[in-house]
């Protein structure tokens, strides 16, 4: 699929209301002929609410413009997509599993909570059907696409895993970043401090992360030492809770790790469970960096205006 070639990279010059917002739906944003409207950024800021409430904490301003791009991110995706995604549906149990996990950060594990929850946040079903059925398409297509360059050492974890008689996991959130045209790691990386200390690093992993976890302020979960590569775990390793290591290079950009907890648990596993286990996860995460490189290499050819 051949997009136009040109970008317009821009930003609210103004400072919208919640209630300017409400008062009438137009449109701000045309992504490529996928268009953004004042009504969707309302329903968007409603979905973010119910899965973190940490944006809560920052200025309206912040907000919206985390909407902002988090609409855009989907209209790309679905502009990708457009070939495949009507001949794709999502079954309902898979669905409900993807749901559930969405807002398990949330402490909801059923679906009938999760369905009281979104009404008390005016968050429509279709909605969220659309999100995850669009999400659960893109990585399909990731996964085609990248598959064959996943690398991943099975042996070595396997002795990994046999070797330890304790094993530590540590309970981490990401903040993901890029550079822009002629920007300078120095230049992002004071943003990004500046943020941290002003917002903390959950709110800056909302503004600046272009992680997947961005939306759930960078939360990663409990990783297992043995699904860390060397250089990660040396960093991680050097900090004590609630600390933040230097910006790591990775694939498509930069991470910062913050160490929420860290537990010491007895090896009393299946040894090829928690193979398989720890393969999704180094799956994942090196999938979860082939998607923002990718992203980053259409909109180029992504043409965004505002109305």
């Amino acid at each position: 699929m051949k997009l136009t070639i040109s970008i317009l990279v821009f930003f609210f010059s103004i400072v919208v209301k919640f209630s300017l917002l409400a008062s009438e739906n137009r449109i701000l944003l045309k992504v490529n002929n996928e268009l953004i409207t004042t009504i969707d950024i309302l329903n968007e800021i409603n979905y973010l609410k119910s899965i973190n409430k940490n944006i809560n904490n920052l200025e309206e301003k912040k907000v919206i413009e985390i909407a902002r791009n988090s609409l855009i991110k989907d209209k790309i995706k679905k502009i990708v997509l457009v070939p495949i995604i009507e001949k794709i549906e999502i079954n309902d149990d898979d669905f409900k599993r993807v749901l559930i996990s969405n807002y398990s950060n949330t402490g909801l594990t059923k679906i009938e909570e999760i369905s009281e929850h979104l009404k008390k946040y005016d968050v429509k079903a279709q909605l969220v059907r659309e999100k995850i059925t669009i999400n659960a398409i893109w990585s399909q297509f990731i996964y085609d696409k990248y598959s064959k360059n996943i690398k991943i050492d099975v042996d070595k974890l396997k002795q990994d895993i046999q070797r330890s008689e304790n094993q530590t996991e540590y309970l981490l959130s990401e903040i993901v970043f890029d550079l822009k045209e002629k920007q300078t790691l120095t230049e992002k990386l004071n943003i990004i401090e500046n943020a941290i200390q002003k917002n903390g690093f959950e709110n800056t992993a909302l503004i600046y992360s272009i992680s997947e976890t961005a939306n759930s302020s960078g939360y990663i979960g409990w990783v297992n030492e043995n699904s860390m590569n060397k250089k990660i775990l040396d960093e991680i390793t050097k900090i004590s809770i609630n600390g933040i290591t230097k910006p790591l290079v990775i694939p498509g950009g930069y991470l910062i790790l913050k160490l929420k907890e860290k537990r010491t648990k007895k090896k009393d596993i299946d040894i090829e469970d928690e193979l398989k286990r720890i393969i999704q996860i180094k799956t994942n995460e090196q999938l979860n960096q082939f998607s923002n490189i990718y992203l980053n290499k259409i909109k180029k050819d992504i043409v965004i205006n505002e109305l």
